[in-house]
């Protein structure tokens, strides 16, 4: 035996023994010495030598073929299938063939487990223990009567045994009541997946959609008619988990009417201790690696994000096998919010496991679709939820400052407040330099006090007119700021500029004190009180606040993932009682507002992962483990991206004195030159050129790496630089500007909501030209027939009937008739101004006309159709007069209420005379004296001409 398969040999007996097994030298073999029992080198007549032979509670029920580290292992598979059918005769088995086969390298191990249907090999993390296959062995078999001997034919060709995957096959239908089209489809899609033995599935469903509530119905089949025997339900903070538990409680069966609490126990782990008898354990990924590791965790860290913490440590240390959490102790693991735990740490808890992974996200990104095979069983996006009423759309408001957009400066002699970070203690300093600051210093290390209250005094101007028109009750309003000091701030203005107590606005963070803050979301869900919360990122994803309708940005959000995660807390839907019993005044939720304060509708997001991966080690013991040669890249990338933080706080004389000690580099090149080090392509390159191979080694790689990291950070080893650079991170100080003030640049809603609309309603139009009477007349030139009011009245209701295409939604008081023409003719004043008059105007009904007219391009301008009337009527009395026609005061008077008659309601018939305003002028008695046998002649002639 060559020392590399005695060295992989080696390894394997560790791996038996940690799992259970004891392990044996073929002469001094004793199977019931233990209840699973691996026999080295055991001989097999004509088949040479079984590395290991493993016996389970006296009976052989598989075998394990070794190679050296290196060797691929499906090509080992027709050797050691071999061995399984080469059991000398008489001696006691389970089957024959053998049910259970490994191929190991101690580094890598495959398994196929002979008792499924088409048996297919997997990677597997470790052996499973001997118990554990005792128990398959039972369930599949014993309970069978299978023959013990096949004849070397597959057990799963001859019989029907009782796996997972066996039982996957004969799963009853779906019981379909209570579950929206898209549920049903994923659930469908995902058994059909796990029938075909694929072992990694993605659902992508919008936020809102109802992920949690698919996962909770396919996981009760799976545990009922498929006999999982334990699922685990990842999370990404503990608040979500105990959601999640919330939601597991809730839920009750089609089956049998039982809550799934009811049937089966369900633990959501706050500690390390795992129920053996739960069928379902809710857990934190970070809580399911302390457990792992064999440590405590922790609590702040369980509400902390999985995303976040894992960028903490510096590799992904590595996990070992865990005797307490053998591989085999889940049957299936799903993981919600799947892009945030695929990464470093986390990927390697995931793969843990021998178990069948689902992923749950709304937002995957290129490597979420790569970690799952590319097995997409449900692909569900938010434009699709919107068409299914499953999510409300989204308008997006923005607003824009002068010191938002341009920065400010405060001129010296002025004096500013000057806080510290930590402690906020807050000092006065006189200013003897004038001090600027651009936008991207807002909130960080400059407080624009009047730029907070600006953008809060326009929210809180226009809310209920513009953005929530005829409310009276704030909307429930998420606000994300910065950081924890921004959401104080802004707390602070929100609760002064709305003149409410200290109930109306609450900040949500993990340094909320005094009340819990799951206390504060369950409050912010289903109370009155509050109605502006103010968070960083703890409700930023996943957490289930229906009743929210706007969702208010003071951040910026470089991860397109983050961003659709937050914009997500909008898009819930929720009945109208619920919605009312938290906001009185609301009507439905048929939308939902984005407020961007910051552009963050308008800037690109990326699926990018941060540069710094040190966070938690301070900035001078980083510089330190530089001076000292230390040229790990997790290092360098995190003194990169501190130094390129950094870089854009320097004032122009302590960027001098950095180039004075770095040989005429700035610190932005200094910054640039760690990054290009930082570069993989040049590590390999370099390797290549150093070795002369084209494939060069790992070693070989890292040492050329350390090289060049190391040229890089040269200038870091000078005791002055770090000196220096450790005085200007230690200006730890906030400048607090109360002296600039701020003025409002736009304000409204955005472009892409004004094109939506008019886009709808342009295909509205040439959609139903030939259904609807009215636009069957105003498409018919000459007219035909002429336009009446009851057509218009028709036009209207069918316009009614498709606000959601049109992202028209019902705020206003009067109700849909007047909220229409209103959003119609501001989108168009949006989009062509300088064609649109009359846009604050009280428009009524026959506007439409105006509105239809304009959008089939017949008129050139858009007015509102008084107006139009006004104009054609001048036109009509000049003409009068022109023709030798003259009127008396009193016919004029008469004339002109007719005229303001037609503009209101398209006509006048002579029975219209017997109601207002005519009536209280004598009626049809008054009209046919002033006017006589040219009455007739005259309402006709108006008729035509003013509504044309």
């Amino acid at each position: 035996m060559s020392p590399p398969e005695q060295e992989a040999r080696l390894k394997i007996d560790v791996l038996l023994e940690v799992a259970g097994w004891l392990v044996q030298d073929a002469k001094a073999a004793h199977i019931h010495a233990a209840r699973g029992v691996a026999i080295r080198e055991f001989p097999l007549p004509g088949h040479g030598f079984a590395d290991y032979l493993l016996y389970v509670d006296g009976k052989a029920a598989g075998v394990i073929e070794a190679k050296k580290v290196g060797t691929t292992l499906t090509g080992v598979e027709v050797q050691s299938t071999k061995y399984t059918q080469g059991l000398p005769a008489g001696l006691p088995r389970w089957h024959n063939p053998l049910p259970f086969c490994y191929e190991s390298t101690g580094v890598e191990t495959r398994f196929t487990n002979g008792l499924d249907p088409e048996p297919r090999s997997r990677n597997v993390f470790a052996f499973h223990r001997p118990e554990n296959l005792a128990k398959w062995l039972d369930a599949a078999l014993v309970a069978d009567g299978v023959s013990p001997d096949l004849g070397g034919a597959s057990l799963a060709a001859e019989t029907l045994p009782q796996t997972f995957l066996a039982r996957l096959q004969q799963m009853p239908e779906l019981k379909t009541a209570g579950l929206w089209p898209a549920q049903i489809t994923a659930i469908g899609n995902l058994e059909g997946s796990l029938k075909k033995n694929r072992p990694r599935a993605l659902i992508q469903m919008a936020t809102g959609s109802g992920k949690t509530f698919t996962s909770i119905s396919f996981i009760y089949r799976l545990i009922k008619f498929a006999g999982a025997r334990r699922v685990l339900f990842l999370v990404d903070r503990g608040n979500l988990g105990r959601q999640t538990l919330k939601e597991f409680q809730q839920y009750v069966s089609p089956y049998n009417n039982f809550k799934f609490t009811e049937e089966y126990i369900v633990q959501n782990l706050s500690s390390n201790r795992m129920d053996r008898t739960a069928r379902v354990c809710i857990c934190t990924i970070q809580r399911l690696y302390s457990m792992l590791k064999g440590r405590e965790l922790a609590e702040e860290f369980d509400e902390e994000s999985a995303a976040e913490l894992g960028s903490l440590f510096k590799e992904p240390e590595p996990i070992e096998y865990n005797p307490d959490f053998p591989i085999e102790d889940f049957d299936i693991i799903v993981t919600d919010e799947c892009h945030r735990s695929i990464y470093n740490l986390w990927r390697q808890v995931l793969e843990y496991f021998d178990a069948y992974l689902i992923g749950l996200t709304a937002t995957p990104s290129k490597q979420t679709f790569g970690f799952f095979n590319k097995n997409l069983v449900m692909e569900y996006g938010h434009p699709q939820a919107v068409a299914d009423g499953v999510n409300v759309n989204y308008d997006v408001y923005r607003i824009r400052t002068q010191i938002g957009e341009a920065g400010g400066k405060v001129e010296a002699g002025y004096y500013v407040d000057k806080r510290d970070r930590e402690t906020r203690k807050v000092r006065w300093e006189k200013l003897d330099d004038d001090f600027a600051y651009d936008p991207k210093q807002l909130d960080r290390d400059v407080v624009a006090v009047d730029q907070i209250r600006t953008v809060v005094q326009k929210f809180r101007d226009q809310l209920f007119t513009e953005i929530f028109p005829g409310r009276t009750w704030v909307p429930k309003t998420l606000i994300f700021a910065k950081d924890d000091s921004h959401a104080e701030d802004i707390v602070k203005i929100v609760r002064e500029e709305f003149g409410k107590g200290n109930d109306f606005a609450q900040k949500i963070t993990y340094r909320t004190t005094g009340e819990k803050p799951e206390n504060l979301i369950a409050a912010f869900r289903t109370s009155p009180m509050p109605r502006i919360a103010v968070t960083v990122d703890m409700i930023a994803t996943g957490t289930d606040i229906k009743a929210v309708e706007c969702v208010f940005f003071m951040r910026m959000v470089k991860s397109r993932a983050y961003f659709e995660q937050m914009k997500g807390r909008g898009v819930r839907i929720i009945n109208d009682n619920d919605l009312q019993a938290v906001t009185p005044d609301a009507i439905s939720k048929d939308h939902f507002v984005i407020v961007d304060a910051v552009g963050v509708c308008e800037q690109d997001q990326t699926d990018s992962l941060p540069l710094e991966r040190k966070k938690n080690v301070g900035f001078e013991k980083l510089l330190q483990a530089v001076a000292f040669g230390n040229c790990e890249i997790d290092v360098i990338s995190s003194v990169a991206a501190r130094l390129a933080r950094m870089e854009k706080k320097l004032t122009p004389q302590e960027q001098k004195q950095v180039m004075e000690l770095t040989e005429g580099k700035s610190l932005k090149e200094l910054t640039g030159d760690l990054v290009a080090a930082l570069e993989p392509d040049r590590h390999i390159a370099a390797a290549q050129k150093a070795s002369g191979q084209q494939e060069p080694e790992a070693k070989q790689i890292r040492q050329v790496a350390a090289q060049i990291l190391g040229e890089a950070a040269k200038p870091l080893c000078n005791p002055q630089l770090r000196e220096l650079l450790f005085a200007i991170k230690k200006k730890n100080e906030q400048i607090i500007d109360t002296v600039s003030t701020d003025t409002v640049l736009f304000a409204g809603f955005s472009e892409e909501k004004a094109k939506s609309v008019v886009e709808s309603f342009e295909q509205f139009i040439a959609d139903n030209k030939d259904e609807i009477t009215a636009l069957q007349v105003l498409y018919s030139k000459p007219f035909k027939q002429r336009l009446r009011f009851a057509d218009v009245q028709e036009l209207a209701e069918k316009l009614v009937a498709q606000v959601e295409q049109l992202r028209i939604y019902q705020t206003h008081p009067q109700g849909w008739e007047k909220r229409v023409p209103d959003e119609l003719w501001a989108a168009y004043q949006k989009l062509e101004a300088g064609k649109v008059r009359g846009a604050a105007a009280n428009h009524i009904l026959t506007d439409l006309v105006s509105l239809v007219r304009f959008a089939m391009h017949q008129e050139n301008e858009l007015v509102p159709f008084p107006e139009k009337v006004q104009v054609n009527f001048r036109a009509w009395v000049e003409q009068q007069q022109a023709s030798g026609r003259r009127f008396t005061a009193e016919q004029r008077k008469w004339l002109e209420m007719i005229r303001d008659h037609i503009a209101a309601n398209l006509q006048i018939e002579t029975d219209d005379f017997d109601y207002a305003p005519f009536a209280q002028e004598g009626g049809i008695g008054k009209v046919w004296q002033l006017f006589g046998d040219d009455l007739n002649v005259i309402l006709d002639e108006l008729n035509g001409v003013l509504a044309a």
